[in-house]
Formats: structure tokens, C-alpha cells, sequence
């Protein structure tokens, strides 16, 4: 998921909005002035995917924390 947030963060700052906002406005048609440049097109085509895809994880990872609990998912590595 670190590594989604870090790909996030770099349209974050291109574009100066936050994922969630900028979801938001994609999804409900706001931003569809920018079709006809085809670098933000495929800018946002790639940001929206990476956020969905952000989005699955997070969600899979809040029904793993929910049945198993911090104490089973926990990845202990062995001191040598």
C-alpha cells in the first residue's frame, strides 16, 4: 500500500489536489473538460487506477485487521 500512497502523492503534487478529490470529481463527470489533452487524460486514466486499486487493498487489509486482529496479522521477524 506504501508504495500506492508514494505514486498517489506524485499526481497529488502535479496536479495540486488530493486523490480523494480528485476521484470524486472524476467519477461524477466534473472533469471531463480535460479529455481533449491527451496528457492529463492518460494521467488521470492511470491516477484513477492506481487509487482504485489503493482503494481494494485498503479495504481487504480493514476485513483482515477485523477477523484476525493486529496480534495474528503482525509479521514478527526473528532476531539472529
Amino acid at each position: 500500500m506504501k508504495l500506492l500512497e508514494r505514486r498517489l502523492t506524485l499526481y497529488e503534487e502535479k496536479y495540486g489536489v488530493l486523490s480523494t478529490d480528485f476521484y470524486a470529481a472524476l467519477t461524477s463527470g466534473r472533469l471531463a473538460n480535460y479529455d481533449a489533452f491527451d496528457e492529463s487524460r492518460t494521467d488521470f486514466s492511470r491516477w484513477k487506477g492506481i487509487y482504485e486499486t489503493w482503494l481494494r487493498r485498503k479495504e481487504a487489509y480493514a476485513l483482515q485487521l477485523q477477523k484476525r486482529g493486529v496480534a495474528q496479522i503482525l509479521r514478527v521477524q526473528p532476531a539472529y
